[in-house]
């Protein structure tokens, strides 16, 4: 008996062609250049023994010096445990390594930051952070990525406390400053403001709880931020949890996500597909905005939101959407203007500087090379561009200069 043919699965063809990408003609995204001269005995003599001696001398006695002899003021480490890799959960160290070497392709790419990928075999946080500490004197800068929370919390904070470079986890920081950015630009659309909206928070993790106190630092109100995890809403009466989020916890009696979204003008969606209803989202205030970002699917798909609510602005994770929350936009820049103004960390300054740097950017007239990146004929701010687009080169001026200039006025850089 034969069999009808099984249709080939969506995304069977993307997932050939991204093997054959990783794999060919060389296995991996990320290699090695050599930076100087070196086909002659003497070019030899200064870049190996015996002329690596003098920069080693001077590094010994200063070793500010390093950051003139070496690679180190360019140099990031990309770091993960293999606890929380994209959707996929938690995967290990080494099936991470694809992801790490992709996020050092965007570096490159986007603010030409040198990065090696480093996974760590790690499952305890105080092993991972003493790993990551001994290895910190090769780096300028360390991007932690995809570890699950709240073990990503400890992590970072003991590094921060521990190094004398920028330390930064992008699935927290990274986020919240692009989610920041697009909403101030979608609440001035909608004729409101941070300090008056309220505001639901789907998702608790890394990326929920630093998007919510980086609000907070920039006007919104404490209790109108309601956050909602699997059990529900996260209130003052709850006894199962973490410190974490008994931090953002508030007096409330509301308790399903359904009660949150009621009269609510900010929806932000950090957490798993078709959550938020078409009667959910018909309940918020007048002119709501909804950044339904879980990827691949979001919370609520656009175009059943859309037609639910006319009034609405509405940003995703997705680049075939208007208003993608991608954090591109974000972490090779910061990176770079720490690096270039030799922080010692990434403080909550250099953060707000860099929201209002893209907030501003996605103001002004795009260039045409934007608008041929991306098949458009126009593009202007209004509901359907509150955040600049990846391909944007005047990202690199604007937000990495505006987060040096940061570091300088708020006195972690060593440069001026």
């Amino acid at each position: 008996m034969s069999h009808p043919e099984q249709p080939a699965h969506p995304d069977a063809d993307i997932n050939a062609q991204a093997l054959s990408y990783h794999a060919e003609p060389r296995p991996g995204k990320i290699g090695i250049e050599v930076l100087k001269p070196a086909g002659t005995q003497h070019e030899l003599a200064l870049a190996y023994t015996p002329g690596v001696a003098e920069p080693v001398r001077h590094i010994h006695a200063d070793p500010r010096d390093a950051y003139r002899y070496t690679n180190k003021g360019n140099l990031v480490a990309v770091i993960t445990d293999g606890s929380a890799v994209l959707g996929l959960g938690n995967v290990g160290a080494l099936a991470g390594k694809p992801v790490m070497e992709g996020k050092a392709v965007l570096f490159k790419r986007f603010a030409d930051i040198d990065c090696f990928d480093i996974e760590v075999d790690a499952p305890n946080p105080a092993d991972f952070i003493e790993t990551v500490a001994r290895i910190a004197p090769t780096f300028g800068g360390i991007n932690l990525e995809d570890i699950a929370a709240p073990h990503c919390f400890e992590i970072e904070r003991a590094l921060v406390e521990r190094l004398d470079i920028p330390v930064f986890h992008d699935d927290q920081h990274g986020t919240a400053i692009i989610i920041a950015a697009g909403l101030l630009n979608a609440l001035e659309l909608q004729g409101k403001t941070l300090a008056e909206a309220r505001v639901v928070v789907l998702g608790a993790g890394a990326a929920g709880l630093a998007s919510i106190q980086l609000l907070l630092r920039l006007g919104a109100q404490r209790d109108h931020i309601l956050a909602v995890d699997r059990q529900g809403v996260i209130h003052s009466g709850r006894t199962d949890l973490n410190s974490y989020k008994r931090d953002i916890a508030v007096a409330t009696e509301r308790r399903s996500l359904a009660d949150a979204m009621a009269g609510a003008d900010v929806f932000i969606g950090v957490s798993g597909p078709d959550l938020i209803s078409p009667e959910m989202l018909a309940s918020m205030a007048p002119r709501p905005v909804v950044f339904a970002l879980s990827n691949p699917v979001p919370e609520i798909r656009p175009a059943v939101a859309q037609a639910v609510r006319e009034d609405l602005i509405m940003a995703t994770g997705r680049s075939d959407y208007p208003n993608q929350i991608n954090n591109v936009l974000g972490f090779p820049f910061i990176f770079r203007g720490a690096l270039d103004a030799g922080a010692t960390r990434i403080n909550a300054e250099m953060q707000i500087a860099a929201v209002e740097a893209l907030r501003q950017l996605a103001r002004e007239p795009v260039p045409e090379a934007v608008l041929q990146a991306y098949g458009l004929e126009s593009l202007a701010f209004g509901p359907d561009y509150i955040i600049p687009k990846p391909f944007d080169p005047r990202l690199r001026e604007q937000v990495a200069g505006a987060v040096a200039r940061a570091a300088i006025a708020s006195g972690v850089a060593r440069l001026s």
